[in-house]
């Protein structure tokens, strides 16, 4: 099965016209459409970008109650009747952390991570403003952060993709890289309590100390993990071939023609994902993953 780009894009660079694109697919996911987040092994119960319902306490059951809203949980614990209560949501700011540093601009398959990373911030971005939410972005290219502040409003928007364009190919060799620490200050300083963060990256340089600072956001905010691999990271190649490969602390050389390197590699993925994904799940987080060898709109469930 033949796999192809969307349109405008060439998997490499990056355009406007590409991302401007994804406006057009925001419908199969406003409401009451099914949330893009709620694909994930069923392990999350989130809710859409945008405004809804927020639970607020239990109390027992009284006449006139919605028999759908009963915790049954509480209910027998207390042997008395008890229902949830929930009030308006209010407005929640959506902001994007796009990392386009050196680990993200390589691309094995269809197209480079950064590019898949530009494209899934463009939905979101979108989807967001369709809704009628303030959207901002913090782009890392690794040796610099870009704010973006929060609009409600698609200029908002084509101001934040042209930030995201106009860093992802001027920044492809730079190879000095920071860790998370200024970014995470920078969410901490822009975003207000409540808002909805969505960091989106392959992880490589988060640390133990980087997890429990993403902890501490998670309690005042709502916080989404987007992470962005190439299956080379998995030993998924037909190349046969030594290769050097090089990252922020060291270089090696993999040899591909070896199975047991092949299975090395694979084992190191999942063993890194699995701890991600444990994190996000043991701290209230919703966790998503997308290859770079398929288009974003296929790895996205519309139904």
């Amino acid at each position: 099965m033949s796999v192809t780009l969307s349109p405008f894009a060439d998997g490499v660079n990056l355009n406007l016209d590409e991302l401007l694109y994804y406006k057009q697919h925001t419908v199969h996911w406003l409401p009451p459409a099914k949330s893009i987040w709620a694909q994930q092994l069923g392990q999350h119960q989130s809710r859409q970008l945008g405004r809804g319902m927020d639970f607020s306490e239990v109390r027992q059951y009284q006449a006139g109650d919605d028999v759908r809203s009963i915790d049954w949980r509480v209910t027998a614990r207390t042997g008395k009747v008890h229902t949830k209560l929930f009030t308006e949501e209010k407005e929640r700011p959506v902001y994007l952390y796009i990392d386009l540093s050196s680990s993200m601009n390589f691309g094995s398959a269809l197209m480079l991570k950064s590019v898949m990373a530009a494209h899934f911030s463009a939905l979101v971005a979108w989807l967001s403003a369709k809704g009628k939410d303030r959207v901002g972005a913090i782009v890392d290219t690794g040796n610099a952060l870009f704010e973006c502040k929060a609009t409600a409003s698609s200029r908002g928007v084509l101001h934040l993709l042209n930030l995201v364009t106009s860093h992802h190919d001027f920044q492809r060799n730079v190879t000095t890289q920071q860790n998370f620490d200024g970014a995470l200050d920078a969410i901490h300083r822009l975003c207000p309590k409540g808002s909805e963060i969505i960091f989106i990256s392959d992880f490589s340089r988060l640390t133990q100390q980087d997890k429990e600072r993403l902890s501490h956001i998670r309690v005042h905010n709502s916080v989404r993990l987007v992470h962005i691999y190439d299956p080379l990271e998995q030993g998924m190649t037909q190349y046969r071939g030594v290769e050097q490969v090089t990252t922020q602390t060291r270089s090696l050389w993999l040899d591909f023609s070896s199975a047991r390197a092949r299975s090395a590699m694979k084992s190191h993925f999942k063993k890194n994902t699995e701890q991600l994904e444990a994190f996000t799940q043991q701290h209230g987080m919703t966790f998503l993953s997308l290859s770079n060898d398929r288009p974003l709109l296929s790895q996205l469930s519309r139904s």
